[in-house]
């Protein structure tokens, strides 16, 4: 199909786009992106009032629950949330049952996502059999099989020897690590971030050395290791400052932040709010500021919806036997424009950590509207608002903490392969 999106907002930071434009698709590649062919002639032609048109979102971390826990969610479920939201290829951890530490699951991922032909599906594969910590995987067979990179998801490897051979390991096939940084011993049976709040609830506190304790061993690995690294989840001003002191002394490490992390507090647990039960903790209003400022100066690469869809049941029990996790990939665009309307950011930085940055971490083609790339992208209607009611959410998981949230921007229409997936209609 031949498509001309006309008089849109252009924004993209790998092709130095920002202003208003014509767009072209045919054959399911950008034919011109900003300069106006006279000759095309288009089957279908979107035609807009200056709302931006972006490449599509490549978000780092989206749980889909398939396979193993399909009472949650399924990809089905989820690729059709994520084309609602402007996320044309999405990375999968490795947590699914069985875990993603072969190739055969890895394959039967691609299937079930190719029957519904939406949102691109890059699955990590696990560093270690089971998630375990002990045994490492045969890495050359993932990477075949489609992997993007290595993760041991939410299982923290313990034995630091084991983690060494990992990062070699890895190194030697060119694959990213992906590091969920956390000390087990220090979480402890931990429910939420140590402080005045958790005193006053009397739950479990998580102290910030938990994670940056975990992150400090990571970085000297990896300055020996020569290990490409990336860092998920960042929640701490000092881990910021960690990474920031890394990537100046020249280490291979890029780090992202999950969207609840730079709106939420420790504060929103109050009244043990078990929607606001994350993993990592939500902390301080003090380390939120932090991490809005590493995404504005570039330490933090990347946005992420950290999407974790769950059943009713799981937030239904008390606070500390919830799970943790929110469903969040359909309030991902709006709230990252929102950070150029209230937090100073501009529209382009926005773009870049949503689009090329994380692109670039997995090594995708991708992020772009470049002539010659695959026409993913979205088209944002940045006046248009509207309200979350999590019943209404399109992911079968409905544990949101933006639940009654006003929201100002709504993705409007979404590309894959210049195939129109999604456009809304209300």
């Amino acid at each position: 199909m031949r498509i001309c999106i006309s008089n849109g907002h252009l924004i993209c930071p790998d092709q130095l786009l920002d202003g208003q434009g014509n767009l072209y698709v045919a054959n399911g590649r950008i034919v011109s992106a900003g300069k106006q062919i006279d000759s095309f002639t288009a089957d279908l032609e979107i035609a807009l009032d200056g709302q931006y048109v972006c490449p599509g979102i490549v978000d780092l971390s989206v749980h889909t629950r398939e396979p193993g826990f399909e009472h949650k969610a399924t990809i089905r479920s989820e690729t059709e949330a994520a084309v609602r939201s402007g996320v044309t290829s999405m990375v999968c951890p490795p947590n699914t049952r069985p875990v993603t530490d072969t190739p055969a699951v890895v394959e039967l991922i691609h299937q079930r996502q190719s029957r519904f032909d939406k949102t691109r599906i890059y699955p990590l594969g696990a560093l270690t059999k089971g998630l375990d910590g002990q045994q490492l995987t045969e890495v050359a067979a993932l990477r075949d099989a489609g992997c993007v990179g290595l993760s041991n998801a939410d299982k923290p490897i313990v034995d630091t020897e084991v983690l060494r051979r990992a990062f070699e390991y890895a190194a030697g096939f060119d694959l990213p690590v992906f590091i969920h940084p956390e000390d087990s011993y220090l979480r402890n049976q931990g429910v939420m971030h140590e402080g005045k709040i958790s005193t006053r609830l009397g739950l479990p506190g998580i102290p910030e050395t938990a994670e940056t304790i975990a992150i400090s061993r990571a970085l000297l690995l990896i300055e020996q290791t020569g290990v490409t690294a990336h860092f998920c989840r960042l929640s701490c001003a000092r881990s910021v400052e960690l990474i920031g002191a890394a990537k100046r002394q020249g280490l291979p490490v890029t780090a992202d932040v999950g969207i609840c992390y730079l709106y939420l507090t420790e504060l929103d647990v109050d009244g043990f709010n078990s929607q606001c039960r994350l993993w990592p903790p939500l902390r301080t209003d003090r380390d939120r500021q932090a991490l809005l400022d590493g995404l504005m100066s570039g330490v933090i690469d990347a946005i992420c919806s950290d999407h974790q869809p769950h059943d009713e049941d799981a937030k239904a029990a008390p606070f500390s036997s919830t799970e943790p996790g929110a469903s969040t990939l359909e309030v991902l665009a709006p709230l990252s424009f929102n950070l150029a309307a209230t937090r100073g950011f501009n529209p382009e930085q926005i773009v870049r950590a949503l689009t090329c940055r994380p692109a670039s971490i997995i090594g995708l083609s991708a992020g772009s509207l470049a002539s010659g790339a695959p026409a993913d992208l979205f088209i944002f209607d940045n006046n248009q608002q509207w309200t979350v009611k999590a019943e209404k959410l399109t992911s079968a998981g409905k544990n949101t903490p933006f639940d009654d949230w006003e929201m100002v921007g709504k993705v409007s229409h979404t590309l894959v392969g210049g195939k129109l997936v999604f456009q809304d209609t209300n």
